[in-house]
């Protein structure tokens, strides 16, 4: 082989792949800080959904490059929300996802709803109706199945509780206005908000919703206990029955 020939050949640069080291160091390495720092600089509005998910998943794949599973996760449920909130089987279904890797998308979930609960339990909801709104679709708008919660309020009109009552399936849930009304005068409550989820991603009231509104209203009201709203949150957004004209 002649001189030149063999500067010809190494003068080619190998193509990046995952394992591939340069120098002793993984080539991922300079993109992971070059995007923690820009997430330091430019918070998360200075990422797309794929790199923030990208650093979501470095603790977990600390020696792997994330960004060709970060952009597989959201071609497989569309959004970073839809990926946060998708069901653990479902996650585990992305090749190269495994349960380290879903515990931590589960963890960021997990840390956002409790600061969103944390800052509308501590001042009055009416107050606050905008965080109650955003936090009840954070915890519900996403869920495979039908669920009714209840947040019981005070005099002062805070959460003293926030509850899960029941789940349905797909597109029904059952509610037992005797046990709402009981539930509401054994916490003490003077108010309540009804809230529950429809999984189609379409929040319009149907007429049993309707109808089993205008029962627990009737119910509650001779016993002092007062229905501020009932919400239904879906991925399309929210629908306030108090809005709507129907409490």
């Amino acid at each position: 082989m002649s001189s030149n020939d063999k500067t010809g050949s190494e003068g080619k640069t190998p193509a990046p792949d995952i394992g591939f080291e340069e120098a002793g160091k993984p080539h991922y390495l300079g993109h992971r800080e070059r995007l923690r720092k820009r997430f330091r600089e430019g918070g998360a509005d200075s990422l797309p959904d794929y790199e923030l998910l990208e650093l979501v998943l470095f603790r977990a794949m600390p020696r792997r490059d994330t960004k060709p599973l970060a952009k597989a996760i959201l071609s497989r449920f569309g959004t970073f929300a839809e990926a946060m909130n998708a069901p653990d089987d479902l996650l585990l279904e992305v090749p190269g996802l495994g349960e380290a890797a879903v515990t931590e998308i589960k963890l960021v979930r997990a840390a956002a709803l409790r600061l969103m609960r944390g800052e509308v339990l501590d001042r009055p909801v009416l107050s606050s109706w905008q965080g109650v709104l955003d936090y009840c679709r954070a915890a519900m708008g996403f869920e495979a199945k039908e669920q009714f919660r209840i947040l019981f309020l005070d005099k002062r009109n805070q959460i003293i509780a926030d509850e899960i009552q029941q789940e349905g399936t797909v597109d029904h849930t059952p509610v037992y206005v005797r046990e709402v009304v009981k539930r509401a005068l054994e916490l003490s409550a003077t108010a309540i908000v009804l809230v529950h989820n429809h999984p189609s991603g379409d929040p319009t009231p149907s007429r049993a919703d309707i109808e089993m509104t205008k029962q627990i209203v009737a119910a509650a009201k001779p016993l002092g206990v007062v229905v501020h709203d009932h919400i239904i949150v879906g991925k399309q957004g929210h629908a306030s029955f108090r809005g709507l004209g129907l409490i």
